[in-house]
């Protein structure tokens, strides 16, 4: 994953945003200072230092190769060249190490190249890369096609520009098989239920029926997701032929209302059917599972105290029994493990009980 946001003007950035760069890559924060040209490393949730006025380049990690620790955080210095840096969204498949990510070991390399040999030299790759010379105050963008411009903002991928609210009522609910292939790095609001009554029909497939005031107020989860996934859903839903969406509101656990996409479908009769308030298969027993690090995989366990300079190194790794994102404990945590997909939370005492070493 990683994402690079890239911002020159004096707006600022909404919270939202950065925090969901924080939560889907939250392996470490590099920031280099347009003003200044100075870079400083963070962790992801430090994020705060973005809401600002002042231009920046920021890169939210999330690991793939190479050990998580303030070590293996973008920018890298390119050699010998002090004053070049670079940054990278992406994975060069067969470059880093267990201890090395690819980026700075790519890093490492150019500056054994002809400074006009880059452009050519880094477009070979489907990255998405800046580099950045403190010594001229500038930077130069690569693969810029694959960046998204939004507001005078660019960023190297979309998924963090979550500005399009959806309820779902059945197989993309949180724990179900659908929430994980299109949801888990969606923001996730809340739960509620539909303001007005409809007809909930479930004939192995859910269907919800744009029946006002027939059946249920609908129990519903409710996200933030890009527009990407805003079109997959559709694809997922065939959007207009089979489902068809439109905005609805929707009362929130909270007591928030609103206003949000659902998909109706109309092709069940409306008549002599079994109304329903809820989708719920059989639920999941909510345990812990662990997946053993494969070294020959050359991936991280992606799970660490970004505070220590040289990283954290584990055999397994607990994942999140709702979605299968990773879990992550750090200090502003407290005790407790988060999932960097939904969010759910895991005491220490649920964690060790597994015979994790925390």
């Amino acid at each position: 994953m990683c994402v690079i946001i890239i911002k020159q003007k004096s707006n600022i950035i909404s919270k939202e945003t950065l925090e969901n760069s924080a939560r889907i890559n939250p392996h470490g924060l590099g920031i280099t200072f347009l003003d200044t040209f100075e870079t400083t490393y963070h962790k992801s949730s430090e994020y705060e230092s973005l809401l600002t006025e002042r231009p920046f380049i920021a890169h939210f990690r999330y690991a793939t190769v190479g050990k998580v620790g303030l070590s293996n955080t973008h920018p890298f210095v390119c050699g010998e060249l002090e004053h070049e840096l670079l940054m990278q969204n992406g994975t060069i498949k067969g470059l880093g190490t267990k201890e090395k990510c690819d980026s700075k070991v790519l890093a490492e390399s150019l500056g054994d190249i002809p400074r006009a040999q880059w452009k050519a030299e880094l477009e070979k790759h489907d990255s998405r890369f800046v580099s950045i010379n403190t010594k001229d105050k500038s930077f130069q963008i690569y693969n810029r096609d694959a960046y998204t411009k939004r507001d005078g903002i660019w960023y190297s991928k979309s998924n963090v520009l979550q500005e399009n609210v959806v309820a779902v009522y059945g197989t993309l609910k949180k724990g179900y098989n659908n929430y994980n292939n299109y949801l888990r790095s969606a923001r996730f609001l809340g739960s509620g239920e539909t303001q007005t009554k409809y007809p909930l029909i479930i004939s192995g497939l859910p269907f919800l029926l744009s029946s006002e005031g027939v059946g249920h107020n609908v129990e519903v989860d409710v996200f933030k997701v890009n527009d990407a996934t805003f079109d997959d859903l559709d694809r997922l839903e065939g959007h207009p032929q089979w489902y068809q969406r439109r905005e609805v509101p929707i009362k929130m656990d909270d007591g928030r209302v609103l206003t949000c996409w659902i998909y109706f479908n109309d092709s069940q009769p409306l008549d002599s059917q079994e109304y329903h308030k809820t989708y719920a298969p059989k639920p999941i027993a909510k345990k812990l599972s662990f997946v053993p690090y494969e070294a020959e995989c050359n991936q991280t366990p992606l799970w660490d105290d970004l505070y220590a300079d040289e990283g954290h190194d584990v055999d397994e790794k607990p994942y999140c029994i709702e979605c299968y994102n990773d879990l992550i404990k750090e200090e502003f945590l407290g005790d407790t493990f988060q999932c960097i997909g939904c969010g759910s939370e895991y005491t220490a005492e649920e964690v060790s009980s597994n015979h994790f070493n925390i």
